[in-house]
């Protein structure tokens, strides 16, 4: 296990503004307070959504997207460092009016309404290219 000892910094609730991108949010916000690594829990609905699922065989991600109204039923994240900018690594669990749950790594949403509580770290952390999954990642 690749592990670091992290000091958090400061903690914040924020409420997402109706409208915007739900990861992109996150990120402007933590490059405002200059935030290099935190770890998120959200909650809230959106208005249409596309997931990711990365097919590690293929090691490429395949997206669907879903253009209707979702519950965030749970979602959670990081952010690092990706090429000196905020990047937030976010999965998600969204449900349907149904009930049917659908899960995977948030793209993007448009938010309906979203609560965010976020715990920032002193140390930044830069996300490396991990040579035998192909994806960029923290530590």
């Amino acid at each position: 296990m690749n592990a670091r000892a992290v000091t958090v910094s400061e903690e914040y609730l924020a409420r997402l503004e109706h409208g915007a991108d739900w990861r992109e949010e996150i990120e402007e916000f933590c490059a405002r307070k200059d935030i290099g690594s935190a770890w998120f829990n959200a909650m809230g609905a959106v208005q249409d959504a596309e997931l990711w699922f990365y097919d590690q065989t293929d090691q490429e991600y395949q997206s669907v997207t879903f253009d209707e109204p979702l519950e965030v039923a749970a979602c959670v994240g990081n952010v690092a460092l990706l090429d000196g900018e905020p990047f937030a690594h976010t999965h998600a669990i969204l449900s349907r009016r149904s009930g049917q749950a659908l899960a995977g790594h948030l793209d993007s949403a448009t938010v309906f309404a979203g609560e965010v509580n976020l715990r920032a770290f002193e140390e930044p952390l830069e996300r490396d290219h991990d040579a035998v999954t192909d994806l960029d990642l923290w530590l």
